[in-house]
């Protein structure tokens, strides 16, 4: 039960602090499943990133006075599961890298949800630092998502330049919805200076 925003928001950093460090154990293994040099290299960056912000998160945590404790992502587990499933399947190389973008984005659009609530509680506590580090979190796992959408679409318009006759890789479902900005920043993400 939490008692306070103050609870609640010590409680989700170290949901998040559990989220972050199943990813840096993941994505390696995403870069491994990817055809597409530019996806495995986009994968391989973003290691380095989510290795940060398990840092940075750590950081905001011992700011506030508080010992870092990992809380299972339930969230994430699930998310990480489905997408080995993905890596799992058979299909033409360019299909299985836009199931890895898929993939991907799910995580990222949990990410930006989580660290707009995060930055905001901050804020709400008075905790300027920290607000501002999880708001830079948040600016690069909008960067990460936008990436992903470039990169897709450049599988989609190689595929179709080639005349392969295989299904197109797909447009992640957020810009194929016709949900603009959508890729670029969570509804509630402000950016700070």
């Amino acid at each position: 039960m939490f008692k306070s925003i103050r609870d609640l928001f010590l409680a989700e950093l170290n949901d998040m602090l559990d989220a972050e460090t199943r990813l840096t154990k993941t994505l390696p293994k995403f870069a491994k499943a990817a055809s597409s040099e530019e996806l495995a290299t986009a994968f391989t960056d973003h290691l380095e990133r989510t290795e940060e912000h398990v840092e940075r998160l750590k950081q905001v945590m011992e700011a506030m006075g508080e010992t870092p404790k990992r809380k299972t992502c339930k969230a994430m587990v699930g998310l990480l599961e489905e997408g080995q499933e993905l890596m799992n399947e058979d299909g033409p190389p360019s299909v299985k890298d836009a199931a890895l973008i898929a993939a991907a984005q799910k995580v990222e659009h949990y990410e930006m949800a989580t660290y707009g609530c995060l930055r905001t509680w901050a804020e709400q506590l008075g905790e300027t630092k920290a607000a501002k580090m999880l708001q830079k979190t948040l600016d690069e796992e909008g960067e990460a998502d936008e990436l992903l959408t470039r990169i897709a679409e450049s599988l989609t318009t190689e595929t179709d330049e080639a005349g392969e006759e295989e299904e197109p890789a797909m447009v992640p479902a957020s810009r194929s919805a016709g949900m603009p900005g959508a890729t670029n920043r969570a509804p509630h993400s402000r950016k700070r200076s």
